[in-house]
């Protein structure tokens, strides 16, 4: 196995460690919200794991085990290959838009989503500072992450039709 290929799939293994990590935290009481110790938690890591698994596509599309030192999701997802990019939105499109519409973009695609998204790592990470954007859907985040990962592990598995 190439080191390019390894080191991509230990990428997008920790990327898919993180989603499953978050999975499993405790669903909020909406009582007293001041008891929910992972407000903020989820997003922050959410983002890592997208960050991660846009970095395993990019790594496995150059042959490049530096991927590019930034948080910004939209920008890790424009160093791709077009047709990568290209790949990644037409699967959205097809898993993901249909059950998390934004009514605000009629074309919705996942350039919308990592736009929307794009510093949520950093966001969230301090959210103490009180100054950042607070918006995160996570339901369509999440199933965009879900399917980033799914489409990247078909890239080297055989999967049985």
């Amino acid at each position: 196995m190439s080191a390019r290929l390894t080191t991509a799939i230990r990428i997008g293994e920790a990327a898919r460690a993180i989603l499953h990590k978050t999975q499993r935290f405790p669903e909020p009481e909406f009582e007293d919200l001041s008891k929910h110790e992972h407000v903020g938690v989820e997003p922050m890591l959410l983002a890592l794991a997208m960050e991660l698994a846009l970095k395993a596509w990019f790594v496995f599309d150059y042959d490049n085990p530096k991927p590019a030192k930034s948080h910004n999701l939209i920008k890790l997802f424009e160093s791709l290959k077009p047709e990568s990019q290209e790949k990644l939105d037409v699967e959205f499109k097809a898993s993901v838009a249909p059950y998390h519409l934004n009514w605000v973009y009629i074309d919705c695609s996942i350039r919308h989503i990592l736009h929307q998204h794009k510093d949520a790592f950093l966001d969230w990470r301090y959210l103490h500072e009180g100054k950042k954007s607070m918006m995160f859907d996570q339901g369509a985040f999440e199933a965009t992450l879900e399917m980033v990962l799914r489409e990247f592990e078909k890239r080297y598995r055989i999967v049985p039709v």
